[in-house]
């Protein structure tokens, strides 16, 4: 039984930062992103300025810049229906708070935009995806100043306009509730673990969620077709025991992710942050008009990341990275060769419990596995484990969809290789295509399509209905 409806958005995801490389090219200025160095510490000290002799991935990333007509055509060939991609705000606005656009800046994404269409596929833009201006940080502290709420909707204004005949689905902020396990990332601000962390983070969101709303409401009157979705890490968090406190803990905990999207969604602050804000001393800056606008900018959809499951123990120590909540190893999952546990069920879990709580189609905007790639006798990249994880995750998502769950899509990431987020790595590799460029900078930037490439083509081509790999392997 077929579950997927003809119009089903099958695509692949990445982000500018990631992929683009040319960071001074064409005008850009620096994003929070080209500061950060490869490695699995590079959140532990961050420095604000480019150091010498220290290698920054972003800075060249996969050449998307340059390459991206080629690698469009070579993605078009697995039959993807849409492409999610993020403009980099700093092309845009190089500092941030410039009085001009930068036109160049403009005119690449109108040049990628354009070819996307001619390949049939739909673009889906996020629109900040971890690459805040640094200048927005170095200058005013990041999104605790709620004078980048004004930045954020002149930049909105900008592209909105420029692409409203190109774009249909939108989303404000990626994975904003990251903001407490990634702050700098998500939230461009620099927090230490005091008293005030909490504070600093809740403000930033609050700006951030503000931002978001007068994007929609913006948005609305430039073109009402528009789709406005806000896009969250939602990874679900299971009890670690069936102790009362382990099961009420974990509650807990997802309330601290499903804030955003409960204000995002329904418009309005839940009634259970006010003890948070009691308990932890929180007094947010809230402007007159702040809370009429989260009321009028509700998104259309909610888009959310799935990589696996997390297993919670009350008074744990919470710690996170791009994949969601880190919790205890669970007995019952493998897990990939970085660690995350491999929980297809869970993506049914969390769309149905979405749905219930919402009501709003859904965008599964980013699934994938990471893995180390290797070449055989051949010079072929049989990457079972990967169509193996593919496949797992369609069939739950097919299932998600019996249950009666809307979902617009599903978006794989990234469908080329690209720069880890967490880690400024190109060893962790989701691609189709393999992209020769090792973790110190090294190799040529050659595509080679990997056996998985024509095994998602199957599924797009067959709606969901071809799952065997056997031809593959």
């Amino acid at each position: 039984m077929n579950s997927f409806q003809p119009n089903f958005l099958w695509g692949g995801a990445i982000a500018a930062n990631q992929a683009e490389g040319a960071f001074r090219e064409d005008g850009k200025g620096l994003s929070i992103a080209d500061i950060l160095p490869v490695g699995k510490n590079r959140f532990d000290h961050i420095n604000l300025e480019i150091q010498e002799h220290v290698f920054y991935p972003s800075h060249e990333a996969i050449d998307f810049y340059h390459t991206y007509k080629e690698d469009i055509k070579l993605m078009a060939g697995m039959g993807l229906k849409c492409f999610r991609t993020s403009i980099a705000w700093s092309r845009i606005f190089p500092n941030g708070d410039d009085e001009s656009p930068n036109e160049a800046g403009l005119r690449f994404y109108d040049d990628l935009l354009d070819t996307l269409l001619f390949y049939g596929m739909e673009p889906i833009i996020t629109i900040s995806h971890f690459e805040t201006p640094l200048n927005l940080v170095k200058t005013y502290g990041g999104w605790k100043n709620r004078k980048l709420i004004d930045f954020y909707e002149k930049y909105c204004e900008v592209i909105f306009k420029r692409y409203k005949d190109k774009v249909k689905y939108w989303m404000t902020f990626n994975e904003i509730n990251h903001a407490h396990t990634l702050t700098f990332l998500a939230a461009a601000i620099l927090v230490k673990e005091d008293e005030h962390k909490l504070t600093d983070v809740y403000q930033a969101s609050h700006n951030m969620l503000v931002a978001s709303a007068k994007a929609v409401i913006l948005s609305r009157t430039i073109n009402p077709e528009f789709k406005m979705g806000c896009m969250l890490s939602l990874s679900p968090i299971y009890p670690a025991s069936t102790k009362p406190n382990d099961i009420f803990s974990s509650y807990e905990l997802r309330r601290r992710s499903l804030f955003y999207s409960d204000v995002q969604l329904r418009g309005y602050y839940p009634s259970y942050f006010d003890r948070i804000q009691k308990e932890n001393d929180i007094k947010l800056e809230i402007g007159e008009n702040d809370l009429e606008m989260l009321r009028n900018g509700t998104c259309d959809y909610l888009g959310f990341s799935y990589y696996r499951s997390s297993l919670h123990e009350e008074g744990m120590k919470i710690l996170g990275n791009t994949g969601g909540i880190m919790g205890k190893k669970n007995p019952f999952l493998k897990e990939t060769k970085w660690g995350w546990p491999i929980d297809p069920i869970g993506l049914r879990y969390v769309c149905n419990e979405l749905y219930d709580r919402y009501q709003k189609p859904l965008f599964i905007v980013e699934n994938g596995l990471g893995a180390r790639d290797t070449f055989d006798d051949r010079g072929e990249i049989t990457d079972q484990e990967r169509m193996q994880y593919l496949k797992d995750h369609v069939i739950t998502m097919s299932e998600a969809i019996r249950d009666g769950v809307e979902i617009l899509g599903y978006t794989w990431w990234g469908p080329i290789d690209i720069v880890s987020a967490g880690t400024g790595e190109m060893e962790k590799r989701y691609g189709f295509i393999y992209v020769d460029k090792q973790n110190d900078g090294s190799g040529d930037r050659k595509r080679v399509i990997k056996k998985s490439y024509n095994y998602y083509k199957q599924i797009i081509e067959s709606n969901g209905k071809r799952l065997d790999f056997k031809a593959y392997v």
